[in-house]
């Protein structure tokens, strides 16, 4: 298991390819600069809504992860729970924290849960569409 890890329940069948997925999609997350290998994750005309922000298609989800990093010097994410809504299911529900380094100085954190639906594209799983619940008023308090 790598850092990016996480548990799953133990009677429900899940893609190895699935959580080989996640480990690598929340580990390119939080590198800085790996803006144009985040957006590789997504399907062309995936929807990402993060809180309040929805971005469709590749050119909308590059701008909302760029703005991501805006305030934030670094962050460390756990998905600590995915929870796949049956045997081999291409549709999740995640729940994890985030820790953030903030450019102002000082750290903040927060808990998050998330839906996923992911497909495969010529042989590499992707999301085509992804919903992260959170509360953003949280950063930087």
């Amino acid at each position: 298991m790598t850092s990016y890890g996480s548990e799953y329940p133990p009677s429900i069948g899940f893609d190895a390819d699935y959580k080989k997925f996640f480990e690598e999609f929340y580990a390119t997350s939080d590198d800085p600069p790996a803006h144009d290998k985040y957006v590789s994750f997504f399907t062309e005309d995936a929807t990402l809504i993060m809180a309040s922000k929805t971005g469709k298609g590749s050119s909308e989800i590059l701008g909302m992860r760029k703005a991501l990093w805006e305030k934030v010097a670094s962050r460390k994410h756990v998905a600590s729970k995915i929870f796949p809504f049956g045997p081999d299911s291409s549709e999740v529900m995640l729940r994890g924290t985030v820790q953030y380094g903030l450019k102002a100085g000082g750290e903040s954190g927060l808990e998050w849960a998330a839906y996923a639906r992911l497909v495969k594209v010529d042989g590499r799983v992707k999301m085509e569409f992804y919903q992260v619940y959170l509360d953003t008023g949280a950063v930087g308090r």
